[in-house]
């Protein structure tokens, strides 16, 4: 709704008359706005909104300028819906640093809709893609004038109010100072935000400093720690963070600092693989380690490639990959054997289980909970129930039989 403007709906020298069309209702976006019920005027330079005695008189109305259409769209209505009003998508392109003053200053939409509430005339889209096409604003320009004493627009007397009082700024001159009142707004505004961002750096260096010096009187058990202080305040170094994260510029090659922080990453991931029962999703991955890297957040493809780096580099952890195409990462030392009996074992004790009792039991996430099941069931020993509740998983009774 910001590439309105302001403008008399009476046609301008070098302009053309094509059609008009109502009531028509105007959507920014597709949130509804007050011009209901008004009237559209189709020329080969604008689209015009008004009420229609304002229309037929030239009054002030709203004016979008045609060279702002990117392309248009007939909206189609949903499965459900039985309005008789048709909708017309306008995707429009930046609004130009000359534009007049119009009902709204700024609007998070690239597009508006007319909702032609007695439905759509299928000449307009002709004409309208007629009009684009031929783009009569780069052949012939008009030169609009604003009568400033009378503004009638329905339902924005706020900013008719705003019109009156608005000095109109003409020339190169005025645009060229409107440019470089924003460029340097702009500027004022980044230097802020990068001296917050130095502060935020500076005040992480200082909790990675307190950490250490924690972190070493603990190891001394320096003072009356308690046990349960001392693993309480494990768990909040823990979330601190990392002092001296691997980062890409620091190497030459990319080999090399996908080995560094695979790395990294197998410190950061074997004390907490071993608190989650040996396995964590990659996508838990990606969220811890990225929270103790700070600022020096890693992509998603960058990850995945230090996570295939540990394998080779015969480190704590590892990287698998399940037959459901679930990826996570494991310690080296865990044993599909144990937990296949420990599952038969739970399934022998309590009948059934599905993936969210377990996750709920194990303290794990669902995605874990339903790859352990399926690799019991793989071993034999378990059997599943599918049906339109959930996934049940069942002790395999047929190879109790045989035992």
């Amino acid at each position: 709704m910001n590439r309105f403007e302001y403008r008399e709906s009476r046609m301008m020298p070098n302009e053309g008359y094509i059609r008009r069309d109502h009531p028509v209702r105007l959507y920014d976006g597709d949130t509804k706005t007050n011009f209901v019920g008004g009237e559209i005027v189709l020329t080969s330079h604008r689209l015009i909104w008004g009420r229609p005695q304002d229309v037929a008189q030239g009054q002030i109305c709203l004016s979008l300028s045609l060279r702002h259409v990117v392309f248009f769209e007939e909206d189609s209505a949903g499965v459900f819906s039985f309005s008789r009003s048709k909708k017309v998508v306008l995707h429009l392109a930046e609004p130009l640093p000359d534009k007049l003053p119009g009902p709204v200053d700024n609007s998070f939409h690239m597009y508006i809709k007319l909702s032609f509430k007695e439905g759509l005339n299928p000449g307009f889209l002709s004409d309208f893609a007629d009009a684009i096409m031929r783009k009569s604003w780069e052949v012939m320009p008009i030169m609009p004038t604003i009568a400033m004493s009378e503004l009638s627009v329905q339902g924005q007397s706020e900013g008719a109010t705003q019109l009156r009082t608005i000095k109109t700024r003409t020339g190169i001159i005025g645009i060229e100072r409107s440019l470089q009142e924003r460029q340097k707004a702009t500027d004022n505004s980044i230097s802020m935000a990068f001296q917050d961002l130095r502060k935020l750096m500076e005040m992480a260096k200082d909790m990675v400093t307190i950490s250490k010096t924690i972190s070493a009187k603990i190891r001394e058990r320096q003072g009356d720690i308690t046990e349960d202080e001392t693993v309480r305040f494990k768990s909040y170094l823990m979330s601190m963070g990392i002092d001296d994260p691997v980062t890409r510029d620091a190497y030459k090659t990319s080999n090399e600092y996908f080995r560094q922080l695979a790395v990294q990453l197998s410190q950061i991931l074997e004390e907490p693989l071993k608190e989650v029962g040996g396995m964590m999703t990659l996508t838990d991955v990606y969220c811890r380690v990225n929270r103790a890297r700070g600022l020096e957040l890693l992509s998603p493809e960058d990850l995945l490639n230090a996570c295939r780096q540990l394998a080779p580099l015969d480190l704590p952890v590892v990287l698998r990959a399940f037959d459901s195409g679930v990826m996570v990462i494991q310690a080296r030392s865990h044993d599909d054997n144990a937990v296949v009996e420990s599952l038969a074992e739970l399934l022998r004790d309590k009948g059934s289980i599905t993936a969210e009792e377990l996750a709920q039991s194990a303290g794990i996430s669902i995605v874990l909970a339903r790859e352990r099941l399926l690799v019991t069931e793989k071993y034999g020993r378990a059997c599943r129930d599918d049906t339109i509740e959930a996934l049940r998983f069942y002790p395999n009774l047929f190879l109790e039989e045989v035992s």
